[in-house]
C-alpha cells in the first residue's frame, strides 16, 4: 500500500456520492503497522474510517473538524442533534478536551480506563460543535482495544466515533457487519476481527453532584458505585429526552430486519407464544439464553450464551442474522437487570416492537 499515493476513488450514482471503501486487514504485526498508517492518512485528510474497539466497531473522524464529523452523520444517516463520543488514547489527551476534571471523574478514569466507559464532562470547545450537538458538555472515552489505541496514537487526533452502522440498525461487532452497512459510504475500514464486550460503553455524566448513568453499558452500576459511591440512573433512558446528553437516548436503535417481541416469562410461556404465532402462519425465530433455547421449538433458534456477559457479546450479531426470507417474527426472552443485564435489556427494549408479559 503506497501511503504517498493513497487517495479515494469517488463516483456519483443517481445523485448520491459513492466512494471506494478501502478495507485494511490486520493479521500480524506488520499488517497492523501498515493498516494503521493508511487509516491515519485518511483521518488526517478529513475522511471517515471504521475501526474496532472493545465494545463495537466505531466510525471515526477528526473530532476537531466540523466538515469531517459531518461525514459521519451522512454515512450513517444519523440525525445531527444526537451527540457523538470523542475517543482519545491517553488521560492527557482527554484533559485537552475539557475545562475541568472533577475528582469523581479522576477516580473513574483511574479505575476503569482504558475501557468501556464514557465520561460526560464540560467541553472546552476543542471538538467541533456537531460532536457535542451544541451542548456545553462532551462525552470522552479511552478505548481498550489494541487497534483502536494504536490508531489514536498514530493519527494523534481525538476521533469522534459512534457505532459504524446505518443509524437505527444493530451495532456492528465484526468488520463484515460494517462492510454490509457502510461499504461505499466511508473511506476506510480497519478489519481487526470481532470485538469483545458486544454492547457500547457505559456513559456517565460527571457534571452532576451525584454522577448519573445516561447509558448502561460494559461497566455496570455496581462497579461504578464500588469506586465512587452513589450513582443515579437518568429517567431519560426511557427515551423521552428532547435534547439528549449522550448517544442512544432519543431515537430508536438496534432494530433487526423483522419485528421483534420481548417475551417476559418461562420457557413454557415463550413456547406458547411461538405455537400461537406459528398456527397463525408466521415463521418464528427465537433468541434466548442457551438454557432456555434448548427447551424451545421454533423455525429458527439462536442461543445467545449461558451468562449475561456471553449474551451481551453475541446480541448484535444475533439481531443481524434474522432476515425476512427466514422468519416473519423474532421472539426474545427478557433478562435479569443485574450487572450488564441492564445494558442488554436497554438495547432489547429499543429494538423491540412489542412487549409480551406472561
Amino acid at each position: 500500500m503506497d501511503l504517498q499515493k493513497l487517495s479515494l476513488e469517488v463516483k456519483h450514482e443517481r445523485g448520491t456520492t459513492v466512494m471506494q471503501t478501502k478495507r485494511m486487514y490486520i493479521d500480524n504485526e506488520n499488517d497492523a503497522s501498515e493498516a494503521l498508517a493508511a487509516a491515519s492518512v485518511l483521518l488526517r485528510e478529513g475522511e471517515t474510517v471504521a475501526f474496532p474497539t472493545e465494545t463495537v466497531y466505531g466510525l471515526g473522524a477528526d473530532a476537531t473538524k466540523k466538515e469531517a464529523v459531518s461525514k459521519i452523520f451522512k454515512a450513517k444517516g444519523r440525525p445531527e442533534d444526537n451527540p457523538l463520543i470523542a475517543h482519545v488514547a491517553t488521560k492527557k489527551q482527554l484533559k485537552n478536551l475539557v475545562t475541568s476534571l472533577p475528582v469523581v471523574a479522576e477516580k473513574l478514569i483511574d479505575a476503569f480506563t482504558p475501557g468501556p466507559l464514557t465520561l460526560v464532562l464540560p467541553s472546552n470547545g476543542t471538538c467541533a460543535e456537531n460532536v457535542t450537538a451544541g451542548l456545553s458538555t462532551i462525552g470522552v472515552r479511552i478505548p481498550d482495544h489494541p487497534v483502536a489505541r494504536g490508531l489514536l496514537k498514530k493519527c494523534d487526533l481525538p476521533l469522534a466515533a459512534p457505532s459504524a452502522n446505518i443509524s437505527g440498525k444493530p451495532s456492528p461487532t465484526t468488520a463484515d457487519h460494517v462492510w454490509s452497512d457502510l461499504e461505499g459510504r466511508i473511506a476506510g475500514l480497519v478489519d481487526g476481527g470481532a470485538t469483545g464486550v458486544g454492547v457500547e460503553s457505559t456513559v456517565i455524566d460527571c457534571t452532576q453532584e451525584i454522577p448519573v448513568i445516561l447509558r448502561p453499558g460494559g461497566i455496570t452500576k455496581e462497579q461504578l458505585e464500588g469506586e465512587i459511591g452513589q450513582v443515579m440512573i437518568d429517567p431519560a433512558l426511557a427515551g423521552t429526552a428532547s435534547q439528549p446528553k449522550a448517544p442512544g437516548m432519543k431515537y430508536t436503535h438496534y432494530a433487526p430486519d423483522v419485528p421483534m417481541w420481548l417475551v417476559d416469562g418461562s420457557a413454557e410461556a415463550i413456547q406458547s407464544v411461538i405455537d400461537t404465532e406459528r398456527k397463525g402462519g408466521k415463521r418464528v425465530g427465537v433468541m434466548a439464553s442457551t438454557e432456555t433455547a434448548a427447551k424451545l421449538h421454533a423455525d429458527r433458534t439462536i442461543p445467545l450464551g449461558s451468562d449475561l456477559r456471553e449474551i451481551a457479546a453475541s446480541l448484535y450479531d444475533a439481531l443481524r442474522v434474522f432476515k425476512h426470507e427466514d422468519v416473519d417474527l423474532i421472539l426474545c426472552e427478557t433478562f435479569d437487570l443485574e450487572g450488564i443485564g441492564q445494558a442488554v435489556m436497554n438495547r432489547l427494549e429499543k429494538a423491540a416492537t412489542e412487549f409480551v408479559a406472561n
